[in-house]
């Protein structure tokens, strides 16, 4: 006969084997959902005090309270998407009908200091050749680039909801967030605490802080970043500083991106011969531009979480690797719970090592 123990050993066995099959089947039919549910609940937290405030003003009940928030964030994020996709699309064709006049004039001569420079001026000239002798190859590649810039742009605007399903999963799950969230997270930190006790306090607050700050040290930074850059552009009479200032927008939601653009937009006209406007361009993006990366965004997210910028930087640009745009806000949250795990682990040894001192002191 089997014996109590073993009864209970097989009992438990099996029942883990039935629940980490279940979950593996629940992971396989939610997995298409993961990402719009991800943006939902990044957009319901860092929104939540906005929420709160209109349910206590209109004093209804939260079903109608939750409709009325997320048509507000609808029409906050589908409308002025809409406008800049349209706008992006007219100066594309801008840029487009520019450049072309440019390679029909015949291609710029390289300033000395340019043709000198290890690598980057025999590429250059070797392009500027290649564009002389084939203008119609030329025309075609920037063509295709900028169809392929454009449609790719306006998918990552649209990345909350790569389409309109996407969307709709998203809004809906909004709404649910918002009309039972107290509810759901209230049940979420019954079933943390019954496997990670009171520690799962610390672990919430750590998620918490940490998507607040991404959020507002990555998006409104990489927004104030795009409009600084593209007062510049436009203050320099470039053609389309809407299309520019976005994509510096979208550039600078990465670390250290927007260099790339301000930077590359500023090479093209020291290439073109607008070597003051260049100049000028390099000038307003080191002092302005970057000042807002170099200053705000560390100060926002390093102090609202308590965690290293480095780190920080390593949880983005790994999670934007690994999950896609919205990895920009899971990288992070992932280190921060890391971090919390090991500063509790550092508290607990500590505390472990002042006990048996006291211990040793009282025995003495």
């Amino acid at each position: 006969m089997i014996d109590q123990v073993t009864a209970r050993f097989i009992r438990r066995t099996i029942v883990g084997l039935l629940l980490a099959g279940l979950i593996a089947l629940g992971y396989f039919v939610l997995q298409p959902f993961l990402i719009p549910v991800a943006w939902a609940m990044i957009i319901a937290y860092t929104s939540w005090p906005i929420y709160s405030f209109l349910y206590r003003s209109l004093k209804v009940n939260a079903t109608l309270s939750a409709l009325l928030m997320t048509m507000l964030i609808t029409t906050a994020f589908i409308l002025p998407t809409l406008w800049v996709i349209s706008l992006l699309r007219h100066e594309i064709g801008t840029v487009y009908t520019h450049i072309n006049s440019l390679i029909t004039q015949g291609p710029p001569a390289l300033p000395d200091y340019i043709k000198t420079l290890p690598w980057l001026g025999d590429w250059l000239n070797g392009l500027i050749t290649q564009s002389s002798q084939e203008p119609n190859l030329v025309q075609n590649k920037v063509a295709l680039w900028l169809q392929e810039s454009s449609n790719q742009m306006i998918s990552l605007l649209g990345d909350v909801g790569r389409n309109a399903a996407k969307v709709g999963f998203t809004l809906i799950t909004l709404f649910f967030l918002f009309r039972d969230g107290e509810q759901l997270f209230s049940q979420v930190h019954r079933v943390l605490f019954r496997f990670l006790g009171e520690r799962v306090n610390n672990y919430l607050i750590a998620v918490g802080n940490m998507t607040t700050a991404v959020v507002w040290g990555l998006i409104i930074t990489a927004l104030a970043q795009g409009v600084v850059a593209g007062i510049g552009y436009w203050w320099l009479g470039l053609s389309a500083p809407m299309l520019l200032g976005t994509i510096t927008a979208l550039v600078a939601m990465v670390p250290f991106g927007a260099p790339f653009a301000w930077g590359g937009i500023a090479l093209f006209l020291l290439i073109g011969g607008q070597y003051l406007n260049g100049i000028i361009l390099l000038a307003w993006g080191a002092l302005a531009v970057s000042s807002v990366d170099n200053l705000v965004r560390p100060i926002v997210i390093s102090n609202a979480s308590q965690i290293p910028f480095l780190l920080v930087m390593f949880g983005v640009l790994g999670g934007l690797a690994a999950f896609g745009l919205v990895g920009l806000f899971m990288g992070p949250v992932i280190l921060a719970v890391l971090i919390a795990i090991w500063q509790e682990w550092l508290e607990e040894s500590e505390q472990e090592q002042s006990d048996q001192k006291n211990q040793s002191a009282n025995s003495e």
